[in-house]
């Protein structure tokens, strides 16, 4: 019979599971509890959470959110990091945390509706982010807007320049 808190907790990893569109599911074995400290507030600060949950519920609460195909990955210990923004930058965090621990393991993680296998963690990560995207639009708007704005300038100040000597010689031959 299933207790009042274990209900609770099914419930609440749920609405995380119906609230991302990206999770990755990891082997947190061998993290020291400062590792692991570490590692949330760096996902945190790329707008993902990090749990560590026992399997049997994180089964039941996929099951409810209609999630399949993830009951092998989840055995032994288990974390998932839920993404509630950009999902490149809780994947660029975890792959450097990896990269400088070698811990935790990605076994798999979802996006946007199709499992990828964690060895896929690296091409994700690669990409750049949403703000990195929107640098670079606006740069390449920007590039033009400002040769135009120089061109105008330049025509404006030649303008200005062609007027002042017209005036100097109007004055010279009025003298």
């Amino acid at each position: 019979m299933p207790t009042t808190k274990k209900i609770e907790k099914v419930a609440a990893l749920k609405e995380l599971f119906q609230r991302t569109n990206t999770f990755f599911v990891t082997d947190y074995k061998g993290l020291t509890v400062a590792d692991m400290t570490a590692l949330r507030s760096q996902l945190r600060q790329s707008d993902a959470r990090y749990l560590v949950e026992k399997n049997t519920l994180v089964k039941l609460a996929l099951k409810d959110v209609g999630i399949e195909g993830l009951d092998e990955h989840l055995t032994g210990p288990t974390a998932v990091a839920f993404t509630f923004g950009d999902p490149v930058a809780p994947a660029k965090a975890l792959k450097d945390f990896c990269k400088a621990k070698e811990r935790p393991v990605v076994k798999i993680f979802l996006l946007d509706g199709e499992l990828m296998d964690g060895s896929k963690l690296g091409m994700l990560a690669d990409l750049p982010t949403k703000d990195e995207l929107f640098a670079q639009v606006i740069g390449v708007i920007e590039g033009p807007i400002s040769e135009i704005l120089s061109t105008l300038d330049s025509v404006t100040q030649e303008f200005i320049g062609t007027v002042d000597a017209l005036a100097e010689v109007g004055a010279a031959k009025a003298a």
